[in-house]
């Protein structure tokens, strides 16, 4: 690749997760603009803009995974009113962290339909991908809480239990999602290491 020319690489993409700390590649991953249209530094820029609302989502996703240790100890204890709390706060917080991320994923949209390299167009679809699985994940996440929040309330200990084990349920399928979000996210990985080598 030549030395100067414009890299897209994952660190500037897409993070691993769109929830969690950006992974950094080898500098040696990417594409180069060299062999790209003339479209490929618009739809860089939509990117790096996508990115910027995932770097936010980083931050409420922290605050998020902070709250749910509060809450599994507040579940555990029966602590009904900070159960009520921390899950009204959740779902604020995850509100506005699928509204960011619906946003990348309208950029990353419009990325792809410019007129761009192919392997770097197959890279963004993937990534696109791996960002809707995990907006999916989350939104099991929010139902979840919005559950515990509706219900938690009440002092039917039998209507307790079945709020947490819906709970577990929905959390469980939010990890699965991840989890699959992670295995599409790592053939975008390799897409790019790939394209990179082919450049060289």
């Amino acid at each position: 690749m030549r030395k100067g020319g414009f890299k897209i690489t994952l660190a500037v993409l897409i993070c691993v997760t769109v929830f969690s700390a950006c992974k950094k590649t080898d500098s040696s991953e990417g594409f180069d603009v060299l062999s790209f249209s003339d479209d490929t530094s618009d739809a860089a820029e939509l990117v790096e803009q996508a990115n910027q609302d995932l770097n936010k989502i980083k931050i409420l996703y922290k605050k998020n995974e902070d709250q749910l240790e509060e809450l599994k100890a507040a579940m555990g204890g029966k602590d009904i009113a900070t159960v009520k709390k921390i899950t009204d706060d959740l779902v604020y917080v995850l509100n506005d962290g699928m509204s960011l991320g619906e946003s990348a994923v309208e950029k990353i949209g419009k990325a792809q339909a410019m007129n761009i390299n192919a392997d770097f167009k197959d890279y963004l679809s993937l990534k696109e991908e791996s960002l809707r699985k995990q907006l999916e994940a989350f939104e099991n996440r929010r139902q979840a809480a919005r559950l515990l929040r509706d219900s938690f309330g009440t002092t039917d200990p039998a209507a307790i239990e079945k709020a947490k084990a819906a709970f577990k349920e929905k959390e469980e399928a939010c990890i699965k999602m991840l989890e699959e979000s992670n295995e599409i996210n790592k053939k975008a990985n390799q897409l790019a290491k790939d394209s990179s080598k082919k450049a060289n």
